[in-house]
Protein backbone atom coordinates (compact mmCIF):
# COMPACT_ATOMS: atom_id res chain seq x y z
CA UNK A 1 0.00 0.00 0.00
CA UNK A 2 2.98 2.55 0.83
CA UNK A 3 4.43 1.53 -2.75
CA UNK A 4 1.51 2.37 -4.30
CA UNK A 5 1.04 5.83 -2.43
CA UNK A 6 4.80 6.49 -3.64
CA UNK A 7 4.53 5.43 -7.36
CA UNK A 8 1.14 7.72 -7.24
CA UNK A 9 3.22 10.68 -5.96
CA UNK A 10 6.12 9.95 -8.93
CA UNK A 11 3.46 9.88 -11.14
CA UNK A 12 1.90 13.26 -10.19
CA UNK A 13 5.51 15.06 -10.27
CA UNK A 14 6.16 13.88 -13.12
CA UNK A 15 3.07 14.80 -14.56
CA UNK A 16 3.60 18.26 -13.68
CA UNK A 17 6.68 18.72 -14.51
CA UNK A 18 5.62 17.03 -18.41
CA UNK A 19 2.74 19.91 -17.96
CA UNK A 20 4.96 22.90 -16.98
CA UNK A 21 7.40 21.56 -19.79
CA UNK A 22 4.74 21.92 -22.83
CA UNK A 23 3.47 25.11 -21.36
CA UNK A 24 6.62 26.41 -21.71
CA UNK A 25 7.44 25.44 -25.27
CA UNK A 26 3.96 26.70 -25.83
CA UNK A 27 4.58 30.33 -24.56
CA UNK A 28 7.64 31.65 -25.51
CA UNK A 29 6.99 34.60 -23.30
CA UNK A 30 6.49 32.77 -20.22
CA UNK A 31 9.41 30.50 -20.83
CA UNK A 32 11.58 33.96 -21.18
CA UNK A 33 10.09 35.16 -17.85
CA UNK A 34 10.60 31.74 -16.32
CA UNK A 35 14.27 31.94 -17.44
CA UNK A 36 14.96 35.86 -16.20
CA UNK A 37 13.34 34.74 -12.48
CA UNK A 38 15.58 31.70 -12.52
CA UNK A 39 18.40 33.70 -13.33
CA UNK A 40 17.75 36.84 -11.01
CA UNK A 41 16.95 33.93 -8.06
CA UNK A 42 20.18 32.54 -8.56
CA UNK A 43 22.33 35.54 -8.92
CA UNK A 44 20.47 37.44 -5.80
CA UNK A 45 19.77 34.36 -3.99
CA UNK A 46 23.84 33.35 -3.44
CA UNK A 47 24.67 36.85 -2.63
CA UNK A 48 21.43 36.63 0.32
CA UNK A 49 22.77 34.01 1.56
CA UNK A 50 26.62 34.73 1.40
CA UNK A 51 25.15 37.96 3.35
CA UNK A 52 23.05 36.26 6.03
CA UNK A 53 26.01 34.02 6.78
CA UNK A 54 28.64 37.32 7.38
CA UNK A 55 25.97 38.89 9.14
CA UNK A 56 23.96 37.14 10.78
CA UNK A 57 25.04 33.30 11.46
CA UNK A 58 28.84 33.98 12.30
CA UNK A 59 28.23 36.68 14.42
CA UNK A 60 25.63 35.19 16.21
CA UNK A 61 27.84 31.94 16.75
CA UNK A 62 30.97 33.87 17.95
CA UNK A 63 28.64 35.76 20.19
CA UNK A 64 26.85 32.58 21.35
CA UNK A 65 30.18 30.99 22.04
CA UNK A 66 31.56 33.99 23.78
CA UNK A 67 28.69 33.85 26.25
CA UNK A 68 28.03 30.28 26.95
CA UNK A 69 31.96 30.00 27.84
CA UNK A 70 31.47 32.81 30.18
CA UNK A 71 28.42 31.01 31.63
CA UNK A 72 29.77 28.49 32.45
CA UNK A 73 32.57 30.05 34.15
CA UNK A 74 30.28 31.68 36.29
CA UNK A 75 27.97 28.22 36.93
CA UNK A 76 31.27 26.43 37.90
CA UNK A 77 32.23 29.41 40.36
CA UNK A 78 29.06 29.56 42.09
CA UNK A 79 29.00 26.18 42.45
CA UNK A 80 32.87 25.81 43.51
CA UNK A 81 32.18 28.86 46.86
CA UNK A 82 30.44 27.40 49.91
CA UNK A 83 28.33 29.81 51.53
CA UNK A 84 28.86 30.06 54.78
CA UNK A 85 25.82 29.45 57.10
CA UNK A 86 24.05 32.21 59.45
CA UNK A 87 23.43 30.08 62.29
CA UNK A 88 22.92 33.38 64.77
CA UNK A 89 19.89 34.07 62.86
CA UNK A 90 18.22 31.34 64.78
CA UNK A 91 18.85 32.85 68.12
CA UNK A 92 15.65 34.81 67.12
CA UNK A 93 13.42 32.41 68.61
CA UNK A 94 14.70 32.88 71.90
CA UNK A 95 13.10 36.24 72.38
CA UNK A 96 9.34 35.57 72.76
CA UNK A 97 10.27 33.75 76.07
CA UNK A 98 10.90 37.16 78.47
CA UNK A 99 7.19 38.47 78.35
CA UNK A 100 6.38 40.94 80.91
CA UNK A 101 3.17 39.84 80.97
CA UNK A 102 2.94 40.26 85.21
CA UNK A 103 2.83 44.18 84.57
CA UNK A 104 -0.49 44.04 82.76
CA UNK A 105 -2.03 42.03 84.73
CA UNK A 106 -1.47 44.79 87.78
CA UNK A 107 -3.68 47.02 85.76
CA UNK A 108 -6.13 44.52 86.00
CA UNK A 109 -6.25 44.44 89.94
CA UNK A 110 -6.79 48.04 90.33
CA UNK A 111 -10.57 48.19 88.79
CA UNK A 112 -11.34 51.96 88.16
CA UNK A 113 -14.79 51.29 86.54
CA UNK A 114 -17.08 50.64 90.11
CA UNK A 115 -15.29 54.47 91.03
CA UNK A 116 -17.27 56.11 87.93
CA UNK A 117 -19.86 58.17 89.91
CA UNK A 118 -22.54 56.57 87.80
CA UNK A 119 -25.50 58.02 90.03
CA UNK A 120 -23.96 61.44 89.64
CA UNK A 121 -25.72 61.55 86.48
CA UNK A 122 -29.18 61.13 87.37
CA UNK A 123 -28.37 64.02 89.89
CA UNK A 124 -27.86 66.18 86.50
CA UNK A 125 -31.70 67.12 85.55
CA UNK A 126 -32.29 68.18 89.31
CA UNK A 127 -30.52 71.28 89.38
CA UNK A 128 -32.77 72.28 86.35
CA UNK A 129 -35.30 74.38 87.91
CA UNK A 130 -32.92 76.46 89.94
CA UNK A 131 -31.97 79.51 88.37
CA UNK A 132 -30.76 82.29 91.43
CA UNK A 133 -27.68 80.25 91.65
CA UNK A 134 -26.94 79.05 87.98
CA UNK A 135 -25.26 82.85 88.18
CA UNK A 136 -23.22 82.20 90.95
CA UNK A 137 -21.45 78.39 89.86
CA UNK A 138 -18.79 79.94 87.72
CA UNK A 139 -17.15 81.91 90.23
CA UNK A 140 -16.91 79.36 92.33
CA UNK A 141 -13.82 77.88 93.47
CA UNK A 142 -14.65 74.57 94.11
CA UNK A 143 -15.54 73.62 90.21
CA UNK A 144 -11.75 73.92 89.18
CA UNK A 145 -10.04 71.51 91.66
CA UNK A 146 -13.40 69.23 91.07
CA UNK A 147 -11.84 68.47 87.65
CA UNK A 148 -8.91 66.32 88.84
CA UNK A 149 -10.28 64.91 91.55
CA UNK A 150 -13.16 62.92 90.71
CA UNK A 151 -11.09 59.56 89.86
CA UNK A 152 -10.41 60.10 93.70
CA UNK A 153 -12.61 61.69 95.40
CA UNK A 154 -16.42 60.36 95.73
CA UNK A 155 -17.63 62.60 98.24
CA UNK A 156 -17.70 65.73 95.65
CA UNK A 157 -21.12 65.17 93.64
CA UNK A 158 -21.45 69.27 93.78
CA UNK A 159 -19.44 69.49 91.02
CA UNK A 160 -21.53 67.66 88.32
CA UNK A 161 -24.77 69.09 89.15
CA UNK A 162 -23.25 72.91 88.76
CA UNK A 163 -21.27 72.48 85.81
CA UNK A 164 -25.40 71.59 84.70
CA UNK A 165 -26.59 74.71 86.12
CA UNK A 166 -23.95 76.22 83.92
CA UNK A 167 -25.92 75.64 80.79
CA UNK A 168 -29.14 77.46 81.03
CA UNK A 169 -27.84 80.44 80.20
CA UNK A 170 -28.52 78.94 76.57
CA UNK A 171 -32.00 80.88 76.40
CA UNK A 172 -30.29 83.70 75.52
CA UNK A 173 -29.42 82.29 72.20
CA UNK A 174 -32.63 82.45 71.33
CA UNK A 175 -32.10 86.33 70.03
CA UNK A 176 -30.09 84.60 66.57
CA UNK A 177 -33.31 83.20 65.33
CA UNK A 178 -34.94 86.58 65.48
CA UNK A 179 -32.45 88.12 63.99
CA UNK A 180 -32.53 85.92 60.80
CA UNK A 181 -36.39 86.43 60.74
CA UNK A 182 -36.34 89.69 58.69
CA UNK A 183 -33.88 88.74 56.45
CA UNK A 184 -35.63 85.76 55.10
CA UNK A 185 -38.27 88.28 53.25
CA UNK A 186 -36.14 89.34 50.92
CA UNK A 187 -35.07 86.21 47.99
CA UNK A 188 -38.51 86.15 48.47
CA UNK A 189 -38.90 88.58 45.29
CA UNK A 190 -38.68 86.21 41.65
CA UNK A 191 -36.65 88.08 39.27
CA UNK A 192 -39.97 88.47 37.01
CA UNK A 193 -42.06 90.17 40.02
CA UNK A 194 -38.67 92.47 40.83
CA UNK A 195 -39.55 95.17 38.32
CA UNK A 196 -43.13 96.18 37.50
CA UNK A 197 -44.38 96.28 33.55
CA UNK A 198 -43.91 99.89 32.15
CA UNK A 199 -47.58 101.23 31.75
CA UNK A 200 -47.36 102.23 27.96
CA UNK A 201 -50.49 103.29 25.93
CA UNK A 202 -51.67 100.41 23.48
CA UNK A 203 -52.15 101.55 19.83
CA UNK A 204 -55.77 102.25 18.92
CA UNK A 205 -58.30 100.78 16.59
CA UNK A 206 -56.81 102.48 13.69
CA UNK A 207 -53.01 102.31 14.04
CA UNK A 208 -54.40 98.48 14.19
CA UNK A 209 -56.02 98.24 10.86
CA UNK A 210 -53.03 99.76 9.63
CA UNK A 211 -50.62 97.03 11.16
CA UNK A 212 -52.76 94.34 9.71
CA UNK A 213 -52.98 96.22 6.33
CA UNK A 214 -49.19 96.65 6.40
CA UNK A 215 -48.64 92.80 7.34
CA UNK A 216 -50.83 91.70 4.81
CA UNK A 217 -48.42 93.97 1.99
CA UNK A 218 -45.66 92.07 3.62
CA UNK A 219 -46.92 88.40 2.73
CA UNK A 220 -46.37 86.52 -0.27
CA UNK A 221 -49.08 84.71 -1.39
CA UNK A 222 -47.39 81.23 -0.63
CA UNK A 223 -47.15 82.66 3.12
CA UNK A 224 -50.18 83.88 3.45
CA UNK A 225 -51.51 80.32 2.50
CA UNK A 226 -48.79 78.29 4.59
CA UNK A 227 -48.71 79.42 7.51
CA UNK A 228 -51.17 80.03 10.40
CA UNK A 229 -49.88 82.52 13.07
CA UNK A 230 -48.23 85.88 12.07
CA UNK A 231 -45.87 87.97 14.43
CA UNK A 232 -45.13 91.42 13.28
CA UNK A 233 -42.26 92.92 15.54
CA UNK A 234 -41.37 96.66 14.89
CA UNK A 235 -37.99 96.90 15.97
CA UNK A 236 -37.84 100.57 15.11
CA UNK A 237 -36.90 103.51 18.18
CA UNK A 238 -39.71 105.72 17.83
CA UNK A 239 -43.61 105.61 16.32
CA UNK A 240 -47.03 104.43 17.63
CA UNK A 241 -45.81 100.72 16.32
CA UNK A 242 -42.18 101.18 17.79
CA UNK A 243 -41.13 98.24 20.18
CA UNK A 244 -44.24 96.42 19.73
CA UNK A 245 -45.10 92.95 18.58
CA UNK A 246 -48.47 92.28 16.63
CA UNK A 247 -50.37 88.59 16.88
CA UNK A 248 -52.35 87.74 14.45
CA UNK A 249 -54.13 84.47 13.64
CA UNK A 250 -55.19 83.06 10.04
CA UNK A 251 -59.28 82.29 10.13
CA UNK A 252 -60.90 79.21 7.77
CA UNK A 253 -61.57 82.27 5.53
CA UNK A 254 -58.20 83.66 4.79
CA UNK A 255 -58.74 86.80 7.10
CA UNK A 256 -56.18 88.08 9.47
CA UNK A 257 -57.54 88.51 13.35
CA UNK A 258 -55.61 90.22 16.41
CA UNK A 259 -55.25 88.06 18.46
CA UNK A 260 -53.19 90.13 21.38
CA UNK A 261 -49.81 92.72 21.52
CA UNK A 262 -47.64 93.58 23.55
CA UNK A 263 -44.48 95.83 24.28
CA UNK A 264 -41.08 94.14 23.66
CA UNK A 265 -37.62 95.24 23.37
CA UNK A 266 -35.04 94.49 20.46
CA UNK A 267 -31.60 94.79 20.13
CA UNK A 268 -29.68 97.41 21.03
CA UNK A 269 -28.11 97.78 17.89
CA UNK A 270 -24.33 98.54 18.59
CA UNK A 271 -21.04 96.15 19.26
CA UNK A 272 -20.84 95.52 22.84
CA UNK A 273 -18.72 93.25 25.13
CA UNK A 274 -20.06 90.92 27.23
CA UNK A 275 -18.82 90.02 31.06
CA UNK A 276 -16.17 87.86 29.39
CA UNK A 277 -14.60 90.76 27.48
CA UNK A 278 -15.72 88.87 24.20
CA UNK A 279 -17.09 91.68 21.41
CA UNK A 280 -20.50 91.00 20.42
CA UNK A 281 -23.15 92.30 18.36
CA UNK A 282 -26.10 93.47 19.73
CA UNK A 283 -28.45 93.91 16.82
CA UNK A 284 -32.11 92.42 15.23
CA UNK A 285 -32.12 91.86 12.05
CA UNK A 286 -34.89 92.85 10.10
CA UNK A 287 -36.65 89.98 7.79
CA UNK A 288 -38.97 86.85 7.74
CA UNK A 289 -38.12 84.13 10.04
CA UNK A 290 -39.31 80.34 11.31
CA UNK A 291 -39.32 79.06 14.92
CA UNK A 292 -36.95 76.13 15.16
CA UNK A 293 -38.94 73.61 16.86
CA UNK A 294 -35.94 71.59 18.50
CA UNK A 295 -35.26 74.86 20.40
CA UNK A 296 -38.31 75.47 22.52
CA UNK A 297 -36.75 75.74 26.34
CA UNK A 298 -39.01 77.17 29.50
CA UNK A 299 -35.65 77.53 31.02
CA UNK A 300 -32.79 78.87 29.35
CA UNK A 301 -29.64 80.96 29.99
CA UNK A 302 -27.59 82.62 27.61
CA UNK A 303 -24.05 81.40 27.01
CA UNK A 304 -22.58 84.22 25.57
CA UNK A 305 -24.51 87.06 28.05
CA UNK A 306 -25.27 85.23 30.82
CA UNK A 307 -28.89 86.13 31.20
CA UNK A 308 -31.90 84.43 31.67
CA UNK A 309 -34.17 83.17 28.66
CA UNK A 310 -36.92 82.32 30.19
CA UNK A 311 -39.93 80.45 27.60
CA UNK A 312 -37.31 80.63 24.59
CA UNK A 313 -38.28 80.11 21.43
CA UNK A 314 -35.43 80.04 18.93
CA UNK A 315 -35.07 81.40 15.51
CA UNK A 316 -34.36 78.77 12.46
CA UNK A 317 -32.20 80.75 11.23
CA UNK A 318 -29.04 79.73 9.76
CA UNK A 319 -25.99 82.61 8.88
CA UNK A 320 -22.83 81.52 7.60
CA UNK A 321 -22.74 78.08 8.59
CA UNK A 322 -24.09 78.44 11.76
CA UNK A 323 -27.21 78.03 13.98
CA UNK A 324 -28.01 81.95 15.47
CA UNK A 325 -28.85 82.48 18.94
CA UNK A 326 -31.79 84.66 17.90
CA UNK A 327 -35.02 83.82 20.11
CA UNK A 328 -38.15 85.25 20.93
CA UNK A 329 -37.80 85.21 25.54
CA UNK A 330 -39.89 86.56 27.87
CA UNK A 331 -37.93 89.87 29.93
CA UNK A 332 -36.72 89.24 33.52
CA UNK A 333 -35.24 91.21 36.30
CA UNK A 334 -34.90 94.55 35.72
CA UNK A 335 -35.49 94.15 32.21
CA UNK A 336 -39.11 94.22 32.72
CA UNK A 337 -39.16 97.99 33.19
CA UNK A 338 -37.35 98.56 30.10
CA UNK A 339 -40.11 96.85 27.58
CA UNK A 340 -40.69 99.47 25.20
CA UNK A 341 -36.96 100.59 24.41
CA UNK A 342 -34.08 98.64 22.49
CA UNK A 343 -32.60 97.21 25.76
CA UNK A 344 -31.67 93.85 24.59
CA UNK A 345 -28.16 91.69 23.20
CA UNK A 346 -30.33 91.13 19.67
CA UNK A 347 -33.40 88.98 20.79
CA UNK A 348 -36.90 90.00 20.93
CA UNK A 349 -38.09 90.19 24.96
CA UNK A 350 -41.73 90.02 25.87
CA UNK A 351 -43.55 90.23 29.15
CA UNK A 352 -42.93 87.36 31.18
CA UNK A 353 -46.76 86.49 30.76
CA UNK A 354 -47.38 86.65 26.96
CA UNK A 355 -44.37 85.26 26.69
CA UNK A 356 -45.89 82.08 28.71
CA UNK A 357 -49.17 82.78 27.06
CA UNK A 358 -47.40 82.59 23.34
CA UNK A 359 -45.15 79.82 24.02
CA UNK A 360 -48.02 77.79 24.96
CA UNK A 361 -50.35 78.55 22.43
CA UNK A 362 -47.45 78.05 19.66
CA UNK A 363 -46.96 74.57 20.83
CA UNK A 364 -50.35 73.19 21.17
CA UNK A 365 -51.52 75.06 18.53
CA UNK A 366 -49.47 75.61 15.33
CA UNK A 367 -47.54 72.32 14.97
CA UNK A 368 -47.57 70.82 11.55
CA UNK A 369 -46.15 71.09 8.05
CA UNK A 370 -44.36 74.56 7.61
CA UNK A 371 -42.13 76.03 4.42
CA UNK A 372 -38.83 76.06 4.46
CA UNK A 373 -36.66 79.36 3.33
CA UNK A 374 -33.95 78.73 0.95
CA UNK A 375 -30.29 78.57 1.66
CA UNK A 376 -27.56 80.06 -0.34
CA UNK A 377 -25.01 77.41 -0.82
CA UNK A 378 -21.86 79.88 -1.76
CA UNK A 379 -22.44 81.67 1.93
CA UNK A 380 -23.97 79.01 3.90
CA UNK A 381 -26.31 81.47 5.17
CA UNK A 382 -30.75 81.08 4.87
CA UNK A 383 -32.71 82.96 3.18
CA UNK A 384 -34.76 86.18 5.45
CA UNK A 385 -35.61 87.98 2.36
CA UNK A 386 -39.01 85.71 2.08
CA UNK A 387 -37.24 83.77 -0.70
CA UNK A 388 -38.88 79.85 -0.04
CA UNK A 389 -37.48 76.96 -0.78
CA UNK A 390 -38.74 74.74 -4.06
CA UNK A 391 -38.08 71.87 -5.90
CA UNK A 392 -36.84 71.73 -9.44
CA UNK A 393 -40.12 70.90 -10.40
CA UNK A 394 -41.27 74.49 -8.78
CA UNK A 395 -43.31 72.49 -5.79
CA UNK A 396 -42.75 74.28 -2.88
CA UNK A 397 -41.12 72.45 0.34
CA UNK A 398 -42.39 71.76 3.12
CA UNK A 399 -41.30 70.19 7.05
CA UNK A 400 -42.66 69.33 9.96
CA UNK A 401 -42.00 72.24 12.44
CA UNK A 402 -44.45 75.15 13.62
CA UNK A 403 -46.74 77.30 10.43
CA UNK A 404 -45.62 80.35 12.25
CA UNK A 405 -44.17 82.99 10.64
CA UNK A 406 -42.61 85.89 12.23
CA UNK A 407 -41.96 89.23 10.24
CA UNK A 408 -39.49 92.04 11.90
CA UNK A 409 -38.88 95.28 10.17
CA UNK A 410 -37.16 99.27 11.17
CA UNK A 411 -40.73 100.96 10.88
CA UNK A 412 -42.78 102.54 13.59
CA UNK A 413 -46.01 103.33 11.80
CA UNK A 414 -45.56 106.89 10.75
CA UNK A 415 -48.02 109.73 12.36
CA UNK A 416 -50.54 110.32 9.55
CA UNK A 417 -51.58 113.73 10.69
CA UNK A 418 -48.11 115.10 11.01
CA UNK A 419 -47.40 113.90 8.00
CA UNK A 420 -49.81 115.78 6.49
CA UNK A 421 -48.77 119.16 7.65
Amino acid sequence: MGALRQLSGLFLLTASAFTVAIALQDHPMLRLGVEETASFTKVHGIEAAVALNDYVIQPGWKFTRTESVVLGQKIASEFSSTPKPVAPVRFARAIPHPIPRPEMRVAKVAPPAPQKPAPQVAMLPAPAPVTAPSVEAPSSPELRPSVPETASQQSQPAPAPQVAMALPPKPAMELAPQATTPAAPAPSATPDTASPLPNLPAPSPAELVRVEQRLKDSLTSEMLANFDLFLYVSKADSGPWSQRMFVFQKQASGDLVLFNNWPVSTGREKIEFNAAGAKLPSFTPAGYYELDAKRFYPHYRSMQWNEPMPYAMFFNWVKDGNQTGLAIHAASGGDIAMLGNRASAGCVRLPPEAARQLFTLIKTQYRGLAPRFAMDRRTGTMSNEGILLHDPSGKLQLAEGYKVLVFIENYGGENVVAALF
